[in-house]
C-alpha cells in the first residue's frame, strides 16, 4: 500500500521546488522550440524542470513509474500500467510562460491501478497550491475548496481553449463548438491558457465547467482528482466516465451543467495517448 499522505507531502514540496525554477526564468528571455505545430511550444525550462522532477521521484520512490510530457515528446512511450505512476506536466501553460502571462502550473498526478488518486497543481507565479487525495477533500493553500452550486447553464461561466492546432478543419471544429456554447447563451467563456488551472477554477467555484478536445493525460490527471474532491465531475465530453488516455475532458460542477454543455458540443475521437 502506498502512503498517500507522505506522497502528497513529497509532491507539494517537489512542485514548489519546480516552481522556483519556473519563477526564476519567468521574466527572462527564453529559447523557444516547437513540437507538433507552430503553436505547440516548448522551452528549455520545460525540459529542465521535468528532468528535475523525474530525478527526484526516482531517488525517493524508485519503484514508481512516470509519464512526462517532455519525455513522451522525446520518444518515450506513454504507457499507463497498474504500477504506481506519476503523470507529470512540468509547465502547464507554456505559451503563457513564453509571454509572461502569470498562469503557469506544475502538475503532478499520481495513479494506482490506472486510477488517479492524488493531484498537485501549483501556480508557480501566484503561489496557489491546489492539492487533493482521493477521499480526503480538495484544498488551495490548505483552505478547503468546493465547486459552484449553479445548475443553470445559462448562468454559467465556461472555461475553454482554442488549442494548438491551426489547420482549417480543426479550427472550424473548435470555433463551432465555442459558438454553440456562447449562444446557449452562457454568461461568458474564458481561456486561462492552462488546462489544469481551468479545471482548478471549476474546483474552486470560480467557473461552472471546462471542456477541451486534443489535450493529454498530463494536462488533466492531477486536476481531475482536485475537481472530484471539491465535489465536481471529471468526465468524458459525452458525460460518460473519464478515459485518461482519450485526450478529451468535460469538467463540471454538477451533472446538470455537464449534460447541458455536452449537448451543445460536436464530439470527435482523437488518437489516444
Amino acid at each position: 500500500m502506498e502512503n498517500l499522505d507522505e506522497i502528497l507531502k513529497f509532491g507539494k514540496a517537489l512542485a514548489e521546488k519546480a516552481g522556483e525554477e519556473i519563477k526564476a526564468a519567468f521574466l527572462q528571455e527564453k529559447k523557444i522550440e516547437t513540437k507538433a505545430g507552430c503553436a505547440d511550444l516548448v522551452t528549455e525550462t520545460d525540459k529542465k524542470v521535468e528532468c528535475m522532477i523525474i530525478d527526484e521521484i526516482k531517488k525517493t520512490y524508485p519503484h514508481h513509474q512516470f509519464i512526462g510530457e517532455e519525455s513522451v515528446a522525446g520518444g518515450l512511450k506513454c504507457n499507463l500500467t497498474d504500477a504506481p505512476t506519476w503523470i507529470v506536466d512540468p509547465v502547464d501553460g507554456t505559451t503563457n510562460f513564453v509571454h509572461r502571462y502569470p498562469y503557469v502550473a506544475v502538475c503532478l498526478g499520481f495513479c494506482v491501478n490506472k486510477i488517479p488518486v492524488l493531484g498537485v497543481v501549483y501556480n508557480a507565479i501566484s503561489g496557489e497550491m491546489f492539492a487533493a487525495i482521493k477521499g480526503k477533500g480538495a484544498f488551495c493553500n490548505e483552505r478547503k475548496i468546493q465547486v459552484s452550486k449553479e445548475t443553470d447553464l445559462k448562468k454559467s461561466l465556461i472555461m475553454a481553449e482554442f488549442g494548438s492546432a491551426r489547420d482549417p478543419e480543426r479550427l472550424d471544429f473548435v470555433l463551432n463548438n465555442l459558438r454553440s456554447i456562447i449562444s446557449t447563451p452562457v454568461h461568458s467563456i474564458h481561456c486561462m491558457g492552462s488546462a489544469a488551472l481551468n479545471i482548478c477554477a471549476v474546483a474552486s467555484g470560480q467557473a461552472e465547467a471546462y471542456v477541451e478536445f486534443g489535450i493529454h493525460c498530463w494536462d488533466y490527471c492531477a486536476a481531475s482528482v482536485i475537481l472530484e474532491e471539491a465535489g465536481g465531475l471529471a468526465l468524458d465530453t459525452t458525460c460518460t466516465p473519464l478515459d485518461l488516455m482519450a485526450r478529451r475532458i468535460l469538467a463540471a460542477c454538477n451533472m446538470d451543467i455537464a449534460q447541458g454543455l455536452s449537448s451543445r458540443l460536436t464530439h470527435i475521437e482523437l488518437p489516444r495517448d
